[in-house]
C-alpha cells in the first residue's frame, strides 16, 4: 500500500484518487528509470495486477517496457515470470467480470494487442528463448503467452516459428518436462502450433511426436485416462489428418500395432464414464484418420493391411458384439470397421467370418442388418450399419455373390435368417427408412457386376396365400406403380427413391434386366406418366429419377422386344413427353441439393431421416449416365445403327484384345517362370565356378608342390640314371666287344680248317693222278692227316659248345635286362621314375620310393580333383576342350608305349634272326663247304649292326624317359 501511495502521489489533496492511466503511466516510467532491480519488479508485479482490469492501458503503455525487461533482466527469474503474466493478461480473450458483473467481451483488443507483439519477430524468437529457462515460474507463463499468440494469430506465429532455428525443438521438449502442468500446457500449445501446418507437423512428427505422445497416453492408463489422454489424441489428429507423409511414417514406424492396446475395454462395460467415452471415441476417429477414403489408395490400402496383421481390426469387431457399449461408441466403432474394410478383400473375408455371441450363433452382418432394419434403432446407427454393409460389398464381388445367394431358391434356409431375406423384409416394409437403406443396400451388391445382376433376376417372393410367386423385379415395379398402396406423406418419395435407385443400379448395362422390365407392358406407361405430370418439388426427384430410369431402357436395349425398341421408345417420348422436356426433368436430379451433399463423401451424414435420399455411389453413376441418355435420346435410328456397328466392331476388337493380353499374360508368367529358373541356373552356375575356381586353385597348388618334388627328384634321379645308362652301355659294350674277339678268333680258326681243307682237296686231285703204286701210302698219309683234323675238329666243336653257352648265357642276360626295362617302360611313361638296374644302392632306392609314394598320392588326389571337376564342367561348355586335351595326351601317352613295345619285339627279334645265325654258322662249320668266309663276312657285318642297333635303342629310350619326364 505504501508503494502504490508513493506512485499515485503523496502530494495530492486528500481524497483526490489518481486515474487507472496515470497510476500505469507511473509504473510504466518506474520500470524504465529505475536502476534498483527491486523497484522494477515491484513496478512490474503492480502492473501484473492491474493489466486484468485496465487491459487497454496496461497495453497500450507498458508492452515495450515489458518487452524491454524481458530482454535486460533476463537474470531475475521473478521479474521475468511477472512480465509474461503481464503480456498474457493483455492479449489474452478471457471474459472478465467487471464492478457491475457484467462479462465484457475484447476478442478485437487480444487480436490487436497479438499483432502488436508479433509486429516485430524478434520478439516471439525472444519467447522461444525464454522457454528454454527451466524455472516454473519463467517457463508456464511463456507456454500461455505463445499459446494465446497462436489461438490469436495462429499462420503468422507458426511461419515465425518456422523459420526460428530450433524453434520446433524448443517447444517439443515441453513433453519432456517433469512438471505435469507445464507437460500439459505443452500439449495444447503444441495443438495450435500445428493446426493446418503441413511443414511444422512434419518437423514435429520427426521430433519424434508420436513416440512421446502414445508414452504419455500409456502411462496415464490410455481409453481409462484423463483429459491429459484426450489432448494427447487430439494432437495426434492434427498431425496425421490429411498429412500422407505423417501417415506413412505412422505406420513404418510400427505405432499401428500400439494402438490395438487402446480397444481393450475388457468384459465388464457397465461403466463408462464421461473422459472414457471420449478417449475412447477419439482414439476410434484417430484409426479412422489413417483408413479414410480421402487418402491415397496406396497410403489406406497399406494401413490396412498393419490393423489386419497386428489384430487391430480383430479387436474393433471384438467391441461391436460386445454388450453394454454406449451407443455412441458403438456408432463409432461402426464406422470404423467400415472404413478398415472397406476395398480390402482379406479383411472384409475376415469381417464375413465374424459371428455374435449369441444362440445359435449368427454372423455380424445379419446381426447389423437387424439393427438397420428396425425402425426402432438410432438414426445415426442406422445410418453407420448402411455404411458398414457399403464398405463390405465395395470391390468385393465375392461378397455381393454370398449376399445374392441368400436370396436364389436354391441356397434359402427357411431355419435361418439371412441377409437377403432382411433386406427383402426391409424393402417392403411399411417404414420408409427402412425401405431406402434395403434398396440401397441391395443396390450395392449389384454395383459393377453384370453376373448378379443376372442372378437376381431368377428371385422369386411369394405375395400372398394361393397367388403364385412373383419376381423381385416385378414386386419392385408393382410397388412403384401402385401408389396408392404406399403412404401418401413425405416420406412416400423416400421409399419410391430408393426403390427407383434400385432398379437403375440394376438396369444400368445389363441388357437382359431392362429386357424383362420391358417385358411387363405397364412398365412404360408408368414412367412416361410420371414424367409428363406436372408435380410439385416434392415429386420432382422421382421424375427425373423415372427419366433415368426410362433413357437406361433405351439405352442398353438390345432390341428383342419389338413393342419396346430403342427407336419406338423414343417416338414416344418425343410423342408424349417431348426431347426438351425429358432432359429438363433429368436435369433435376443434379440440381438437388441432397444431391450434392451426398456426393461429398462415401459415408451417410445427414442432419435428419427425410434428408436421406441420395447414395454416394449412386451419384457418381448419374454423373456417368446423364449424358450418355442424352446423346441416345437425340440420335437418329442411322446414328444407333452406326453406332451399334462401331459397337460391335469395339466389342470384336475389344475381345482380340483381351485374347492377347491373355497371350500376353501368359507369356509373362512363363516368362516370370523363366526368369525364376535363369536366376536359379544363374546361383547355380556361380556356385559351380566358385567351386571349380576352387578346385582350381587345389589342383593349381597341387601342380606345383608335384613340379618341386619332380625338380627334386629330377637332380637326383637324372644323376643316377645316367650313371646307371652308362654302366649299362659300358657293360653291353663290353659284352659285345668281347663277343666280336671271340667270333675274330672263331673266324681265324675257321680261315686255317679252310686253308688245311683246300691243301687236302689239292692233294686229293694230285692223287688223282699219281700212279697206283704210291696210291696206298698216300692214301694212308692222308688218313693219318685226316685223323688229326678229326681230332682238331672235335677240339673246335668243343670250343664252339662253350661258345655257344656263353652266347645263351649273354641272350639270356639281355633278354633278362629287355624284359626289366619292358616291365619299366609304362612306369615311366606314366611318370613312375623306377630306375631299372640291379646296382642300385639301399639308401638311393628308399628316397626313390619315398618320393614315388608321395607322387602316387599326389596323383590320386589329382585324379579325384579331376573326377569332381569333370563333372561339375560337364554344365560348362569350356569342360569339352580341356576333356579333349587330356583324351589327346592319353593317346599320346599309350601311342609312345605302344612304339616302346615295338622297338623292344624288334630287339628280340634281331636276336633271334643272330641265333638262326650263329646257328647256320656252326652248320656251315659241320660240312666245311666253300661260302663260309662270306658267310662270316655277314656274320660280321650282322654283329656290327645288332650292335649298333642295341646302342641306338639305347639312345632312344634314354631320350624318351627324358621327354616322358618334362612331360
Amino acid at each position: 500500500m505504501n508503494f502504490l501511495r508513493g506512485v499515485m502521489g503523496g502530494q495530492q489533496t486528500p481524497g483526490a484518487q489518481p486515474s487507472g492511466a496515470e497510476t500505469i503511466q507511473k509504473l510504466c516510467d518506474r520500470v524504465a528509470s529505475s536502476t534498483l532491480l527491486d523497484d522494477r519488479r515491484d513496478a512490474v508485479r503492480a502492473l501484473k495486477s492491474l493489466s486484468k482490469k485496465y487491459r487497454l492501458e496496461v497495453g497500450t503503455q507498458a508492452m515495450d517496457h515489458l518487452l524491454n525487461v524481458l530482454q535486460t533482466d533476463r537474470s531475475d527469474s521473478e521479474i521475468i515470470g511477472y512480465a509474461l503474466d503481464t503480456l498474457y493478461n493483455i492479449v489474452s480473450n478471457e471474459a472478465e467480470e467487471t464492478e457491475e458483473n457484467q462479462q465484457v467481451q475484447t476478442d478485437d483488443l487480444g487480436v490487436q494487442f497479438t499483432e502488436m507483439f508479433i509486429k516485430q519477430q524478434e520478439n516471439v524468437t525472444l519467447l522461444l528463448s525464454i522457454l528454454e529457462e527451466f524455472d516454473f515460474h519463467v517457463r508456464w507463463p511463456a507456454v500461455k503467452l505463445l499459446t494465446t499468440l497462436l489461438k490469436q494469430q495462429g499462420p503468422q506465429v507458426q511461419q515465425i516459428v518456422l523459420v526460428s532455428p530450433m524453434g520446433v525443438s524448443r517447444l517439443m521438449d515441453l513433453l519432456d518436462d517433469s512438471r505435469e502442468v507445464i507437460r500439459n500446457d505443452g500439449l495444447l500449445l503444441l495443438q495450435q502450433l500445428t493446426k493446418s501446418n503441413a511443414a511444422i507437423q512434419k518437423i514435429v512428427a520427426f521430433e519424434n511426436a508420436f513416440e512421446r505422445l502414445l508414452d504419455i497416453i500409456t502411462e496415464e492408463g490410455n481409453s481409462d485416462g484423463g483429459i491429459v489422454v484426450e489432448d494427447c489424441l487430439l494432437l495426434l489428429q492434427s498431425l496425421l489428418k490429411y498429412n500422407n507423409s505423417n501417415q506413412n511414417f505412422f505406420k513404418e514406424g510400427s505405432y499401428i500395432q500400439r494402438m490395438k492396446t487402446w480397444f481393450e475395454v475388457g468384459d465388464d462395460n457397465s461403466g463408462w464414464s464421461a473422459q472414457k467415452v471420449t478417449n475412447l471415441h477419439l482414439m476410434l476417429q484417430l484409426v479412422r484418420v489413417l483408413v479414410s477414403p480421402a487418402n491415397p489408395p496406396g497410403a489406406t490400402s497399406s494401413c490396412q493391411k498393419s490393423m489386419s496383421q497386428c489384430g487391430l481390426l480383430q479387436q474393433l469387431c471384438t467391441i461391436l458384439m460386445a454388450t453394454g457399449v454406449p451407443a455412441d461408441i458403438l456408432t463409432e466403432t461402426i464406422n470404423t470397421v467400415s472404413e478398415v474394410i472397406r476395398g480390402n478383400q482379406i479383411n472384409q473375408d475376415y469381417f464375413a467370418s465374424v459371428n455374435a455371441p449369441s444362440n445359435p450363433p449368427r454372423p455380424a452382418i445379419v446381426v447389423l442388418l437387424i439393427s438397420m432394419v428396425n425402425e426402432k434403432q438410432p438414426f445415426v446407427l442406422r445410418c453407420a450399419v448402411l455404411y458398414c454393409f457399403q464398405c463390405f460389398l465395395y470391390k468385393n464381388q465375392k461378397g455381393q455373390g454370398e449376399i445374392v445367394a441368400t436370396l436364389l431358391p436354391s441356397t434359402i434356409d427357411a431355419s435361418s435368417l439371412s441377409a437377403g431375406q432382411l433386406l427383402c423384409g426391409g424393402l417392403f416394409s411399411t417404414d420408409s427408412l427402412s425401405n431406402w437403406c434395403a434398396a440401397v443396400a441391395l443396390a450395392h451388391s449389384l454395383l459393377e457386376n453384370s453376373t448378379q445382376k443376372e442372378q437376381l433376376l431368377r428371385v422369386q417372393l411369394a405375395t400372398s396365400i394361393g397367388n403364385p410367386p412373383v419376381s423381385l423385379l416385378q414386386q419392385c415395379t408393382n410397388i412403384l406403380s401402385q401408389g396408392d398402396k404406399i403412404n401418401r406423406r413425405g416420406s412416400k418419395v423416400q421409399a419410391r427413391v430408393g426403390l427407383l435407385m434400385l432398379l437403375c443400379t440394376w438396369l444400368t448395362n445389363c441388357p437382359i434386366a431392362v429386357t424383362h422390365f420391358l417385358h411387363n407392358p405397364a412398365n412404360v406407361p408408368f414412367l412416361t406418366a410420371q414424367i409428363s405430370e406436372n408435380l410439385g418439388e416434392e415429386e420432382q426427384l422421382v421424375q427425373g429419377l423415372c427419366a433415368l430410369l426410362l433413357g437406361i431402357c433405351i439405352h442398353y436395349n438390345d432390341n428383342s422386344l419389338e413393342n419396346n425398341t430403342k427407336d419406338k421408345l423414343k417416338q414416344l417420348i418425343e410423342k408424349r413427353i417431348g426431347k426438351e422436356n425429358f432432359t429438363e426433368k433429368l436435369g433435376f436430379i443434379t440440381k438437388h441439393e441432397y444431391y450434392s451433399k451426398a456426393a461429398q463423401k462415401p459415408q451417410p451424414s445427414f442432419t435428419s431421416p427425410d434428408h436421406m435420399m441420395f447414395d454416394h455411389e449412386f451419384t457418381k453413376l448419374i454423373k456417368e449416365l446423364e449424358v450418355v441418355i442424352i446423346k441416345t435420346i437425340y440420335k437418329s435410328s442411322e446414328e444407333d445403327k452406326k453406332e451399334e456397328e462401331e459397337k460391335k466392331s469395339l466389342e470384336q476388337h475389344d475381345n482380340i484384345i483381351s485374347h492377347y493380353k491373355s497371350v500376353i499374360r501368359e507369356q509373362d508368367t512363363q516368362l516370370e517362370e523363366l526368369k525364376q529358373v535363369v536366376s536359379t541356373l544363374q546361383m547355380k552356375n556361380e556356385q559351380f565356378q566358385a567351386t571349380v575356381s576352387q578346385q582350381l586353385a587345389q589342383i593349381q597348388q597341387h601342380k606345383d608342390q608335384y613340379n618341386v618334388l619332380k625338380v627334386q627328384l629330377g637332380k637326383d634321379s637324372q644323376h643316377h640314371i645316367s650313371h646307371n645308362n652308362a654302366q649299362m652301355n659300358g657293360f653291353q659294350a663290353e659284352e659285345v666287344n668281347r663277343l666280336k674277339e671271340e667270333i675274330e678268333e672263331l673266324k681265324k680258326q675257321q680261315g686255317v680248317l679252310q686253308e688245311e681243307l683246300s691243301q687236302k682237296n689239292a692233294l686229293i686231285d694230285n692223287l688223282k693222278h699219281s700212279q697206283v703204286d704210291g696210291q696206298t701210302e698216300q692214301v694212308a698219309g692222308i688218313f693219318e692227316q685226316a685223323a688229326l683234323s678229326q681230332k682238331e675238329l672235335e677240339t673246335l666243336r668243343s670250343q664252339l659248345h662253350v661258345q655257344s653257352m656263353e652266347i645263351n648265357r649273354l641272350q639270356t642276360e639281355r633278354t633278362e635286362l629287355l624284359q626289366k626295362i619292358e616291365d619299366n617302360a609304362p612306369a615311366v611313361a606314366s611318370g613312375d621314375h623306377t630306375i631299372p638296374t640291379a646296382c642300385k644302392n639301399n639308401e638311393f632306392e628308399e628316397k626313390i620310393a619315398t618320393l614315388m609314394q608321395e607322387i602316387v598320392g599326389l596323383k590320386e588326389e589329382l585324379k579325384t580333383v579331376s573326377e569332381e571337376r569333370s563333372s561339375l564342367r560337364q554344365q560348362l561348355d569350356s569342360a569339352n576342350s580341356t576333356a579333349a586335351i587330356l583324351q589327346e595326351e592319353k593317346v599320346k601317352l599309350e601311342q609312345d608305349l605302344s612304339d616302346s613295345k615295338k622297338e623292344q619285339d624288334d630287339l628280340l627279334v634281331l636276336l633271334a634272326d643272330q641265333d638262326q645265325k650263329i646257328s647256320g654258322l656252326k652248320r656251315q662249320l659241320k660240312e666245311l663247304g666253300q661260302t663260309i668266309e662270306d658267310e662270316d663276312d655277314d656274320d660280321d657285318l650282322d654283329c656290327e649292326d645288332v650292335g649298333d642297333e642295341d646302342d641306338e635303342e639305347d639312345e632312344e629310350e634314354h631320350n624318351d624317359l627324358g621327354s616322358e619326364e618334362e612331360n
